[in-house]
């Protein structure tokens, strides 16, 4: 007799799910005041535009539904309205140790459905297909009694919060990018550079159309060193030696590799 199979496995037909860096989510009632917080940031989110690889998802009440828009997001931003009795726009960022402990489905109707229904839905539905990293944002209601506004402690938070998934989710999607000046200098972003280059030295190697940076683990080591160029912290390296005098000018797309642990820069036009 063939044991029976995980829900996971009953969900699959043959074909992997979409791939997606960020899945945004925003549960709520737009029906309901402050209750229709999620759903409203999903709107705002969308007006400004989004990087490829992140999708928002307008949850509304349908709990049940979030649970099968998580599978194949690597990273899951959710946002709720919250109603603790704290001061409204409070926001509150549940900490991972809860969100690994989320009780057992209780027996409630789907209207009753908040965040963490659907997150315990969502584990046991895709089981190890489950995002391994979820950020779960909740801002206090003032109202959640039928109508069609946002009271304005909760449109503040609401639009203050934006911000943070903007500034600390979105950005980490955009493809970041190197400039080749004239001068045969590569300049870099602080971030990548902090990210992959701690030690301020690398190797670099030309091949065709390709460059290849690998970080060194020290000056000591040799290399070529990144210079801080500006206040900000953003790091230039002379390549001259590696590009020759072919050397591109320009801004160009870059990639780190994390299986051969180097920054792949595709130098070829467009």
């Amino acid at each position: 007799m063939s044991a029976t199979p995980a829900p996971h496995e009953l969900l699959d037909d043959g074909f992997a799910p979409p791939p997606c860096k960020l899945l945004i989510i925003g549960c709520g009632n737009l029906l309901r005041a402050d209750d229709s917080v999620g759903p409203r940031l999903i709107r705002l989110l969308w007006s400004a535009g989004l990087p490829e690889g992140v999708r928002l998802v307008d949850g509304g009440t349908a709990g049940m539904d979030v649970a099968f828009q998580m599978r194949g997001a690597h990273r899951v931003v959710l946002v709720d309205a919250a109603t603790t009795g704290a001061a409204p726009g409070t926001v509150y960022r549940v900490p991972g140790a809860e969100l690994a402990e989320l009780p057992a489905l209780p027996n409630i109707h789907t209207h009753a459905f908040r965040w963490d229904n659907a997150l315990a839905l969502a584990r046991w539905l895709l089981g190890p297909e489950y995002p391994r990293d979820i950020t779960v944002f909740l801002i206090e209601a003032a109202d959640i009694s039928p109508g069609e506004h946002l009271t304005p402690a909760v449109e503040a938070a609401m639009r203050a919060l934006a911000d943070t998934v903007r500034q600390e989710f979105i950005a980490a999607c955009v493809a970041p990018t190197v400039e080749l000046t004239d001068s045969a200098h590569l300049r870099m972003p602080v971030a990548l550079a902090a990210e992959h280059f701690p030690s301020g030295v690398c190797a670099g190697l030309r091949n065709g159309s390709e460059l290849f940076l690998v970080p060194l683990h020290a000056e000591a080591n040799g290399g070529l060193v990144l210079k801080e160029r500006n206040p900000a912290g953003d790091r230039a390296v002379l390549l001259r030696e590696v590009l020759g005098d072919d050397a591109p000018v320009g801004v160009f797309p870059a990639v780190w590799d994390d299986e051969e642990g180097q920054l792949r820069i595709e130098l070829s036009p467009g």
